[in-house]
């Protein structure tokens, strides 16, 4: 039985959605330092929005490809963040569309993420579009629990709470 309990660990992805807050920082800091200690995997997932109709189709590719290209360069780099605390290194998703739908696409279609972390905004504007929507209407939908850091733990905080 211990193998399984074992296997089940090392088979766990801890998805972090990576947009552009500031708050990502601490959703990826908590997902490597829990896989760090309690072993699985980080999965990063960013969500780019897709190129408005424009009349030169190649022009769009283009436009296109160039997002890609960007969201491909800022994975890389978490990764090696990544990396440098877990031992491992994640897996990389980039997905064209918007984001909850992405997300709960991805939480469809892969088995192997058990948790999908998000940090809440600091601000007094709420916990921010990602988690309203996805613990409103949308909850429903989600296949794997949500953890919602708090975007204000600082390193410290984290290390104790994971």
């Amino acid at each position: 039985m211990p193998e399984a309990s074992d296997r089940a660990r090392r088979d766990r992805v801890f998805l972090v959605v990576v947009d552009d807050s500031a708050e990502r920082e601490v959703a990826l800091k908590y997902a490597a330092l829990r896989v760090k200690k309690s072993g699985g995997r980080v999965a990063l997932l960013r969500v780019v929005e897709p190129v408005e109709q424009v009349e030169w189709a190649g022009i769009g590719a283009m436009m296109a490809e160039e997002r890609r290209e960007e969201a491909e360069a800022l994975l890389s780099g978490l990764a090696a963040q990544v990396q440098a605390t877990t031992g491992g290194l994640p897996i990389l998703i980039v997905r064209e569309g918007k984001p909850v739908e992405e997300v709960l696409a991805l939480l469809e279609e892969d088995p192997r993420i058990s948790i999908l972390v998000l940090a809440s905004a600091t601000g007094s504007g709420g916990p921010g579009p990602l988690i309203t929507a996805l613990a409103g209407k949308a909850g429903g939908r989600l296949r794997a629990p949500m953890t919602i850091v708090p975007g204000s733990l600082d390193d410290k905080e984290l290390d104790r709470v994971t």
